[in-house]
């Protein structure tokens, strides 16, 4: 083998041994590169689905921030919608009280119902009955004549100009009060009874 041919042999394996170690290189760099971009696109995936899963959640806070609002707005709703009946009911009680104590049959039930209460808590004795001014006569004795049955003793009747409807029976500093008035005396008591009567309807 001459000195060329020598040489070209020595070019040759130079040449082979650069090419192995760049094929090296080149296929570690390659894997270098494949793992960064699997590493970025995991990466951007995962940011991708933070973004989405914190997009879902702060539709799912705004959703339930509406409906709490909505929820309160339509309480608020039925609370103005429920004071309003009740002002309504309150302004018109006193005219539908004084409308029944006006009409016989009503006027009738009203009486029973005070009486029923009085015979309940008073004491046996004289009850002094104070009643409205234009109470028929007749139905002030048929009361006059039930009060000495249940007391035991004939009442006193006294006409007053302050009452415009009903009667209230006392004895021994005890009150029956079924005036207007009277019944009208516990607004709060009267609200929670129509609040309970709404509530209970269908």
């Amino acid at each position: 083998m001459n000195v060329d041919e020598q040489t070209r042999a020595l070019f040759a394996l130079v040449e082979a041994d650069r090419a192995k170690r760049c094929a090296a290189l080149l296929g570690d760099a390659n894997s270098r590169a494949a793992a960064l971009r699997a590493q970025a696109l995991a990466e951007a995936r995962a940011r991708m689905r933070q973004a989405f899963a914190e997009q879902r959640a702060l539709r799912r806070e705004r959703l339930a921030a509406a409906q709490a609002r909505l929820a309160t707005q339509r309480r608020l709703h039925e609370q103005q919608r429920t004071a309003a009946l009740l002002r309504l009911a309150w302004a018109r009680l006193p005219g539908e009280l004084l409308g029944l104590w006006n009409a016989p049959a009503t006027r009738a039930d009203w009486v029973a119902h005070v009486l029923a209460a009085a015979r309940a808590r008073m004491p046996r004795g004289p009850w002094r009955i104070v009643h409205a001014p234009d109470w028929p006569e007749a139905e002030q004795q048929a009361l006059a004549r039930a009060v000495c049955a249940a007391a035991g003793a004939a009442p006193r009747l006294e006409p007053d100009d302050a009452i415009t409807a009903g009667f209230k029976v006392l004895a021994d500093g005890n009150v029956i009060d079924g005036t207007l008035g009277g019944l009208l005396a516990d607004r709060a008591d009267f609200e929670a009874r129509l609040l309970r009567r709404l509530e209970s309807s269908p």
